[in-house]
């Protein structure tokens, strides 16, 4: 059982969870306590303001958090069915993603306003403990604007409590919400009762501190294109405690590491039903500990986008001579398994692949040294073709690996087992269990998911500086102090402001993937059309090709999503976003 106090609320009319430092879990019923009541003494005050944290969890758990990054030029989603009308073209403003996503944060708001409405004056605590809680929830309440300011560019404003029928107001603009998340995190700032960080084992381990609340803030200037801000505050950032995690990569998304100084904000979850994540079911295969559906899947040009492990681009042809001159349905040839039997090359002679390049012996080694000479991010984050996953079947553990065309009878050799067994797709490592005894089930992986982390701050730090003093040596190092951990040379021969922005978003596509913030980096920088939506990109196999369906880019509307219909149904002070329509 895990040695802090998990941030895991439910609020007033919810059960409240928290996890503590023995091996049970303590719950209570609330929902007969009415707000005016829940402020009325010091552990209830806690519990109200346990509740406010818990308002994260609604938007990241379950597949939601996925969503963003299945949308973005990371990762991509197998089935059309599967809550991929935004990259399709066919998505409307009641789609439950707008819906959701509104809601959840508001209600995070809601919440937010009624503790700051009670603790300063009716919540019988401690000064310093008043003043402490006061941060924490100012910066949550920041937090929750800055969700919804970073998509919906502009929405109601509330800094008090409301009745429902009350919350009516119209959109401010997008500057003004800038300012009431800058003012909420300033003010959380300056209390001294803030703590600069939490020690690992802390019990109060995952509540908001100072570190948090300067990061925020210096994401939210980059957004506003305030460089000179953010610059300042991402540096103060490094100044209270967090440091890079400087083992293996893949073992920092797991449970042992997730109070380390790195992760400076997380989503706290425990294995507990309900109360976890659900990374498991949604990323893995069927041979994972829970039998996953590999839904969303890692996207062929992100994986292609992984440099060499000199530093150097990936080319194909490098590899593969010819390659990239060839069609999608040639290069299966390079993919498959060795020992093919007759009726298997003529299958896919058919299919069109140019088997006079297949090797009945050495196939499968030949493709493999295209992923085993590349930044040792790529296989940390990706199961690539023929390498291996210690995964669990039919009560045991085993060692299985990634072949094509998938045999079920090739016991001992155990090819890795899917919910797309007839195509081949690259499938995740990160945030995927191993064995049979790191999760209790694959529907509440207990692993906390970080929000913020250091290498986050460190990049955006880079891109700060880059935007004020083009190719600037310190932006280059702070680049490079990223890479170095992750195992990859230092950058060099930078040429200017354009050539490094460019490295910096690629070095935060490959440090943060699966983290919830690829989308909205892309929605920031405006490269998502580009990077998503060119010609012909699509849903598509390990060779590249269109195979499922296409994307479609609409307009850019896109960019600024669409009110939920039946908010502007109900407040009709709510103006819809130019360009979305029924």
């Amino acid at each position: 059982m895990k040695k802090i106090r998990k941030i895991i609320g439910l609020f007033a009319a919810i059960v409240i969870l928290a996890a503590c430092q023995k091996d049970l879990l303590d719950t209570a019923p609330y929902g007969s306590i009415s707000s005016g009541n829940m402020w009325q003494s010091e552990n209830l005050a806690d519990l109200g303001v346990l509740g406010v944290y818990s308002a994260l969890r609604f938007d990241y758990t379950g597949l939601n958090r996925l969503y963003f990054d299945e949308l973005s030029f990371t990762a991509q989603n197998r089935d059309p069915e599967e809550n991929v009308l935004m990259v399709t073209g066919t998505i409307t403003s009641s789609h439950p993603l707008f819906t959701n996503y509104w809601k959840q944060n508001y209600e995070g708001i809601h919440r937010a306003n009624d503790a700051l409405a009670n603790l300063p004056e009716k919540a019988p605590l401690p000064e310093e403990k008043r003043g402490r809680l006061i941060a924490e929830v100012k910066f949550l309440r920041a937090l929750f604007y800055f969700n919804l300011n970073m998509v919906y560019k502009g929405v109601p404003v509330y800094l008090e409590p409301v009745a429902p029928d009350q919350a009516n107001r119209a959109r401010e603009t997008e500057a003004k919400v800038w300012e009431v998340i800058i003012n909420d995190l300033t003010d959380a700032i300056t209390e001294p009762n803030l703590p600069n960080m939490y020690q690992p084992g802390d019990a109060n381990f995952g509540r908001a501190t100072k570190a948090a609340a300067y990061a925020l803030r210096g994401k939210a200037y980059l957004w506003m294109k305030d460089y000179a801000r953010a610059e300042a505050d991402l540096r103060k950032v490094g100044t209270l405690g967090p440091e890079l995690y400087q083992g293996p990569y893949e073992r920092l998304f797991k449970e042992e590491n997730e109070q380390h100084p790195e992760m400076i904000f997380s989503v706290q979850n425990i294995g507990l039903d309900g109360y976890g994540s659900y990374t498991q079911k949604w990323l893995s295969s069927r041979v994972a500990y829970g039998s996953g559906w590999n839904v969303v899947m890692p996207a062929p040009d992100f994986v292609e986008s992984f440099e060499n492990a000199d530093g150097t681009p990936f080319n194909w042809d490098d590899y593969l001579p010819g390659y990239t001159t060839m069609t999608p349905e040639q290069r299966v040839v390079f993919f498959l398994r060795d020992g093919l039997t007759n009726e298997e090359k003529a299958y896919f002679t058919d299919l069109g692949a140019d088997m006079s390049k297949y090797l009945d012996v050495g196939n499968e080694a030949r493709i493999k040294q295209v992923y085993d000479n590349r930044d040792p991010r790529l296989k940390a984050t990706i199961i690539t073709p023929y390498s291996q996953y210690f995964g669990y079947l039919g009560g045991e553990e085993a060692t299985f690996t990634l072949r094509w065309p998938y045999r079920t009878d090739q016991d001992p050799e155990r090819d890795l087992r899917t919910d797309t067994n007839n195509k081949f797709y690259y499938l995740w490592r990160k945030w995927v269990y191993e064995g049979g005894n790191e999760t209790p089930d694959a529907w509440y992986c207990p692993t906390d998911q970080p929000l913020i982390r250091y290498a986050d701050v460190l990049l955006m730090l880079a891109e700060a500086i880059n935007e004020q003093r083009g190719g600037d040596a310190e932006a280059v190092n702070l680049v490079n102090t990223v890479r170095q951990r992750a195992g990859m040379p230092d950058i060099s021969g930078v040429s200017g402001q354009a050539d490094l922005r460019e490295r910096i978003r690629n070095e935060r596509r490959w440090e943060l993937s699966m983290e919830g913030i690829n989308l909205f980096d892309e929605m920031r920088w405006g490269t998502w059309k580009d990077k998503k939506f060119y010609s012909g990109n699509g849903t598509k196999q390990i060779w590249g090709g269109q195979n499922t369906f296409n994307y479609n880019w609409k307009g850019d509307y896109l960019y600024t999503w669409p009110i939920p219909r039946d908010e502007v149904e109900r407040n009709s002070n709510l103006q819809q976003t130019p360009g979305w329509i029924e």
